[in-house]
């Protein structure tokens, strides 16, 4: 009994920990090399040996920080779908790929390449086929243009890894709302 109630703290540790991350890097807007790990585990509430047995380096934290957020992503596209008519579920799910982006990059430029490109290898298609969920149900309700497809939009949303920091509130929703417009059916010329 006494292991199985050390395993379920254990989880409980390491999803409070992760937690924090996140809360620390959206705090610091995405800068992964601001995060400081003493900062987390005292915000947990846990020594520093408990978060380093959880995760060993700062680039374990932040790869799993990074799949909690594509997690919270993929999994945001049937509540939206079943709140909102196509295109509005849409434009909330890209606003949260805005914040998605910002932790993203912010860990991208923390780990190493060769383990990013492992991790993104083993999760983009979760992206790919939420977004292509949504661009579906867009066009069987008439609200998405037909020509499209998610490789199309993922394309499009790579101009937020270009937006500078200090210009990213503005710039990275203004880029959403214009993608978004361009995903809109077109009136039929005579």
């Amino acid at each position: 009994m006494a292991s199985r109630e050390r395993r379920s703290d254990a989880v409980a540790n390491r999803d409070r920990i992760v937690e924090a991350a996140r809360v620390e890097l959206s705090e610091s807007n995405g800068a992964a090399a601001d995060l400081k790990l003493h900062r987390v585990a005292k915000a947990v509430g846990v020594g520093q040996g408990t978060l380093y047995r959880h995760f060993p380096t700062r680039e374990h934290l932040l790869a799993e920080v990074y799949r909690y957020e594509l997690t919270q992503l993929v999994d945001a596209v049937a509540p939206l779908l079943a709140e909102h008519p196509p295109l509005r579920a849409l434009t909330r799910w890209m606003e949260r790929l805005v914040e998605y982006a910002r932790v993203k990059r912010g860990v991208m430029a923390a780990i190493e390449a060769s383990a990013w490109r492992d991790l993104y290898s083993d999760q983009h298609h979760r992206l790919d086929e939420a977004l292509e969920t949504v661009l579906q149900s867009g066009k069987a309700a008439g609200e998405v243009r037909d020509d499209v497809d998610a490789a199309d939009v993922i394309l499009l949303l790579g101009a937020l890894s270009r937006i500078p920091e200090a210009e990213w509130e503005v710039r990275a929703h203004t880029v959403v709302k214009v993608i978004v417009d361009g995903l809109r059916p077109r009136p039929e010329r005579s």
